[in-house]
């Protein structure tokens, strides 16, 4: 696989982790070239942390590991959407997802 086509615009993608069975999404981080490939080498997700600037292996401390079921791109290659069984919760609050906070909108049904 020619990982370097996801890596023209820039050198961290998002990455969209979703549960496989539920179809929930469960969280959001970004990946660079080596943690696509780490990930593609060992079925398990890792990520690159903007804040330590360095990679890191879901669940590496918690146990809450992320099994990488497929990894599709979307149209422009610029973003990653992961589908995982997840063991766990995925975030690190101890929710299942990191989007449990109440929306900040919500569209009528107006047409």
């Amino acid at each position: 696989m020619d990982r370097s086509k996801y890596f023209q615009k820039s050198a961290l993608v998002p990455a969209i982790v979703q549960d496989d069975a539920s179809g929930e999404v469960l969280m959001l981080a970004y990946m660079n070239d080596e943690s696509l490939r780490r990930t593609t080498e060992t079925g398990y997700t890792w990520f690159y942390s903007r804040s330590r600037r360095s990679l890191w292996r879901k669940g590496e401390t918690s146990g809450h590991v992320q099994k990488v079921v497929s990894i599709v791109p979307d149209c422009d290659d610029d973003t990653l959407l992961i589908r995982v069984k997840q063991t766990g919760p995925a975030c690190h609050t101890g929710n299942r997802t990191c989007f449990y906070q109440a929306p900040i909108f919500e569209g009528g049904n107006d047409d």
